[in-house]
């Protein structure tokens, strides 16, 4: 019998380890929107212990654990405990972002030799969907087990924040048993319209809360970026980095010349730049590692390009667990076609026009060394 209950205790304990999670999704009601709509949290786990906790209002990743390289877990996104918070004002933390992703310069743009108005939430310029974006919307969810997978889908309507064209859209999460949480885009439309959606989750690699990302290990495929204005308006060009303050060709930390005179860095307080991507189809995009754990995040994407935002404007945010973050404590690596790309023909289109499909991948793969 005393054989029997060690062999049974063993079994307890490797059915209990890490590697034996099984893969699951689970989720609960959150709360409720001032119109009364129920909102919900999801929370998809892996075989190896991620867990990723997404609610359909705004399909924000509210919590996001990866293991450092002693196999320790930490939440690396920065965002609230509670939904409340997500409610109002904030910036950004972890949504879906669009319709339109980024700056368009002037709010408006001309498709077909009409032009359309959108909303200006930037002073004169349109920013990130407008302010009933798609990060103010309850999306629809369903799960598929099978793939590990959140399914969320809205209809925006025509004329929804000045865009035409009544928009199909979805977004699903699922997460991997290599810890690589994948992303995918899809939409269309009815009219011809402009399309860029992206996810803003805020990442620090020490874990939300541990202080600033100033230290972490930063490469970027990519030698050329999209300069802009003063108001960070894309200027048309593309010009290199090589050299610059923004290369980041080799590993650099990304603090180590964040406070440089340069005048795209003075423009943006720092890092707020897109930077053109080398390549086509799912390719690296980004590796970021943090030398303290360990935790290393790759970015792979079908995008066009892909903006750095180090968190410049943070000012005492109250967070998680009674963290209060400030400038800079988080990174943002917002998959994208490029800023203003409907009004600069030279760069890649973001027209999308009936009977085409809007559909892009973004992967965030987590791992430690």
């Amino acid at each position: 019998m005393h054989h029997r209950a060690l062999l049974f205790s063993a079994a307890l304990l490797l059915a209990a380890s890490p590697a034996m999670i099984s893969a699951a999704i689970t989720s609960e009601v959150w709360g409720k929107t001032a119109a009364g709509e129920e909102v919900r949290l999801f929370t998809l786990k892996n075989s190896a212990g991620m867990e990723v906790r997404i609610t359909n209002y705004g399909g924000i990743i509210v919590s996001l654990t990866a293991p450092d390289r002693e196999g320790r877990f930490a939440d690396v996104v920065l965002g609230f405990d509670t939904l409340e918070p997500y409610l109002g004002k904030h910036p950004h933390f972890g949504c879906i972002t669009g319709r339109y992703a980024n700056r368009i310069g002037g709010a408006s743009f001309v498709i077909d030799g009409v032009e359309y108005q959108v909303t200006a939430n930037s002073g004169k310029n349109h920013i990130h969907g407008g302010p009933q974006g798609f990060d103010k919307k309850v999306w629809k969810a369903a799960v598929e087990e099978e793939r590990n997978a959140l399914v969320l889908t809205h209809t925006s309507p025509d004329g929804d924040e000045g865009f035409p064209g009544t928009l199909e859209c979805s977004v699903t999460y699922s997460l991997g048993a290599d810890n690589a949480l994948r992303i995918e885009y899809r939409a269309t439309t009815d009219k011809p319209t402009v399309l860029n959606l992206t996810n803003h989750s805020y990442f620090n690699l020490g874990g939300e809360g541990s202080g600033d990302i100033l230290g972490h290990e930063m490469r970027i495929s990519a030698e050329s970026f999209t300069p802009t204005d003063d108001s960070l308006i894309t200027t048309g060009e593309i010009a290199s980095v090589i050299g610059t303050p923004l290369d980041f060709t080799q590993p650099r930390k990304i603090g180590e010349r964040i406070e440089a005179d340069f005048k795209p860095l003075i423009q943006g307080r720092g890092y707020d730049h897109n930077y053109v991507l080398k390549g086509s189809g799912l390719r690296l995009a980004a590796r970021v590692r943090e030398p303290g754990g360990g935790r290393v995040m790759e970015v792979l994407t079908t995008d066009p390009g892909v903006q750095l935002y180090t968190a410049n404007h943070l000012k005492g945010v109250p967070g998680k667990k009674g963290h209060v973050y400030a400038a800079r404590h988080g990174f943002c690596l917002e998959t994208q076609k490029f800023p203003d790309s409907p009004n600069k023909p030279q760069f890649p289109s973001a027209v999308l026009r009936p009977g085409q499909i809007y559909e892009h991948i973004t992967i965030f793969k987590f791992s430690a060394e």
